[in-house]
């Protein structure tokens, strides 16, 4: 005779047996497509994205340089440069030169940073965008080749090595951030 009252029994039938073991083996077979992750959906690094070339640096014995060259995205989505340093200036800027009414030119900190369009490039140049390295640690001989780390939005850097070159350059004011008074610097 059962413990169990006749009133809790459960006759189960082969078919039932059946029935639950298709059941099991069906959610174990879908398992691994919902714990998976389509590779797709993963976020590419910005700093996978964009590659510099014809990167160079305006030679310079102390004060203030200039980098230049192309940024480009390979990517689907803009990417956002927020910051750059290297390891021969204490302090390196994204720039922008912008000119008054009068036409004077003024560099200046670029708010926000420098925006890489989709499948595009952005071009640092001289009388443009570039990245500012200010109070240089050593001279910047001709020749010489320079590390520049470059960090975007996402947190992600790269690090590219630029060549020295020799520029006579503009000459534009420049303006630190925050201070209205423009001392003269051929950048």
């Amino acid at each position: 005779m059962s413990p169990f009252p006749l009133t809790h029994r459960i006759r189960v039938t082969g078919a039932a047996r059946r029935l639950g073991a298709v059941a099991a083996i069906s959610a174990l077979a879908l398992l691994p497509v919902a714990c998976s992750s389509d590779a797709s959906d993963t976020p590419v690094e910005s700093a996978a994205q964009v590659a510099m070339s014809d990167q160079w640096i305006k030679a310079a014995d102390t004060g203030m340089s200039a980098a230049f060259g192309v940024l480009n995205n390979s990517g689907d989505q803009p990417v956002t440069l927020v910051a750059a340093t290297s390891p021969v200036s204490t302090t390196v800027e994204i720039h922008e030169v912008v000119a008054d009414a009068a036409g004077d030119k003024t560099m200046r900190e670029k708010e926000g940073g420098l925006t890489i369009p989709a499948h595009g490039s952005a071009v640092l140049k001289p009388g443009g965008e570039h990245l500012m390295f200010i109070d240089l640690k050593e001279p910047l001989r001709t020749g010489a080749e320079t590390p520049i780390t470059l960090t975007f939005a996402d947190g992600s850097s790269t690090t590219v090595t630029a060549q020295v070159r020799d520029f006579v350059g503009g000459k534009e004011n420049y303006e630190p951030s925050g201070d209205t008074a423009a001392p003269a610097h051929g950048g």
